[in-house]
């Protein structure tokens, strides 16, 4: 029996009954079948949502916190189950999909504390009967558009501060991965009816109408560059706020005086964690030429240890993309920088000994410049191409000539390098000698066309509230008709 999706705190199936089919990526078996939202399906979300919103905004601080915490509390009590559908949905390797849902579970439990903090200050006033505040209130509903990588983190980066901040939500679930966010659902039961709605479909018709329409007031996306410039362009018509957060092609320097027993595992983690289907996935690699071979050598080497197959199976290391399509760009790329003049060290090709599933082998290539596909455009997928520089200035150049800005690596000893590295690179995260560790306290998002917002931290809550100032005479005096500009009633 497929999940059926969340309105206004019941679950509903589709107003049209139809629905779609959500397929394994390791087997290409079915796994269930998901409501077919309409434009129509939003619209009644989209009115819960606001209902609920009139009472939600005033939940105390403490009653938000009890209630935030409790769905961190039925996460890690439903993270195997979670997991596992994750798992058969998306391909990631379990271990993985139960490190999502803790890291979710985590998020939710930061933002119920933050948000008990207090909000807005109070200013100098300009005359003595005369308070002067500055509010920080929630937009009211937010749409959250969701990508299918991470389909539980990176909705509870955007649910849990934006619930927090006293907004209602609805979620839209990639149709890729729709499958665990349904049954998510009911990790939200005991939330007030509709401040959480959960609607599945396809973007050119749901999504569209939750950008579009005028009763939501903010909309926060993770996904593809040209998605979030076309939800930008539809949300500029009503000078609506967007929270866009847009991929990237992370660039990782490693210097001379690298340790490569560190440095060859951490940028191969760095490029093949999740097949290389991470925002911040590496994908591109500039080493110090004096040490370029034999960081080459040692990483091929490395990256023929790792074991391709199913996410459950425990043994596995990189699961399969999640669809053909994401599967032929890779090659694409690979075959481009191959008939330019690259060559492949290593996997470059679909694994012969498994005949299903989206499987690609992680790819080591070197001889690559930014003429090549696979150094200017994003990938998405286990690809490690190679470049060696000459002194770190050419390195910092080179990971700065990029349209994308979202994170950046470096490993390295010296803290000149460092320094030099971290206030010259356009990214929004710089990692040193620790590649792609999260912290719910730290903002995250990026720069150029990896967009300007900032997820967790204290930004994370900031960015789903907007400011208000209050004038506040108390005296109830009378005043004249031309106060307060003086006795000429010239505005200064």
């Amino acid at each position: 029996m497929p999940q059926p999706m969340l309105i206004g705190g019941e679950r509903v199936p589709s107003v049209t009954g139809e629905y779609f089919e959500v397929y394994d990526p390791a087997t290409e078996e079915l796994v269930d079948r998901a409501p077919m939202a309409s434009e129509d399906d939003a619209r009644r979300a989209i009115a819960a949502a606001n209902a609920a919103f009139r009472s939600w905004r005033h939940a105390t601080a403490h009653e938000r916190a009890e209630l935030l915490h409790e769905v961190a509390r039925k996460i890690r009590a439903r993270t195997d189950e979670l997991a596992a559908l994750l798992t058969r949905e998306g391909g990631k390797p379990l271990v993985e999909n139960r490190d999502e849902m803790g890291w979710s579970a985590a998020c939710f439990d930061y933002y119920a504390e933050l948000q008990r903090n207090a909000r807005g200050r109070v200013i100098p006033s300009v005359e003595p009967s005369q308070l002067a505040l500055v509010l920080k209130e929630p937009y009211g509903v937010v749409a959250a558009i969701v990508p299918w990588n991470y389909p539980i983190l990176l909705m509870s980066w955007k649910v849990a501060p934006a619930l927090a901040a006293g907004n209602t939500v609805i979620i839209k679930p990639s149709e890729m991965t729709p499958l665990s966010t349904l049954l998510f659902a009911e990790i939200f039961d005991h939330l007030p009816p509709g401040v959480v709605n959960i609607v599945s479909g396809y973007g050119a018709t749901v999504g569209r109408e939750l950008v579009v329409s005028r009763d939501t007031h903010m909309i926060a996306f993770t996904g593809s560059f040209a998605t979030g410039r076309e939800i930008a362009r539809l949300a500029a018509e009503r000078v609506k706020r967007t929270h866009l957060e847009l991929g990237g092609k992370d660039a990782f320097i490693v210097a001379e005086d690298a340790d490569l027993d560190v440095a060859v595992p951490g940028v191969a983690w760095a490029a093949l964690l999740n097949a290389g289907q991470v925002c911040t996935s590496t994908e591109r690699v500039y080493v110090h030429a004096s040490i370029a071979q034999p960081f080459t050598e040692r990483l091929v080497d490395y990256v023929k240890t790792l074991r391709l197959g199913p996410g459950s199976d425990p043994a596995t290391d990189i699961g399969p993309l999640i669809g053909e399509r994401y599967r032929r760009k890779v090659e694409e790329h690979v075959d481009e920088a191959r008939q330019r003049g690259a060559r492949i060290l290593a996997g470059g090709r679909r694994p012969p000994q498994l005949a299903r599933g989206f499987f690609y082998e992680p790819t080591v290539l070197t001889g690559v410049d930014h003429s090549h596909r696979i150094m200017h455009e994003e990938t998405f997928g286990p690809t490690i191409p190679i470049m060696a520089y000459r002194d770190f200035d050419e390195a910092i150049a080179l990971a700065n000539d990029c349209d994308y800005g979202l994170g950046a690596n470096l490993y390295t000893s010296d803290p000149k390098k460092v320094k030099q590295y971290y206030e010259e690179v356009k990214a929004g995260t710089c990692w040193v000698n620790d590649p792609l560790t999260d912290n719910d306290a730290g903002p995250f998002g990026g720069m150029k066309f990896s967009g300007g917002s900032r997820e967790l931290g204290e930004e994370g809550l900031e960015a789903f509230l907007e400011t208000k100032h209050v004038h506040w005479d108390f005296s109830q005096e009378r005043k004249p008709w031309w106060y307060p500009y003086g006795r000429t009633g010239a505005a200064e």
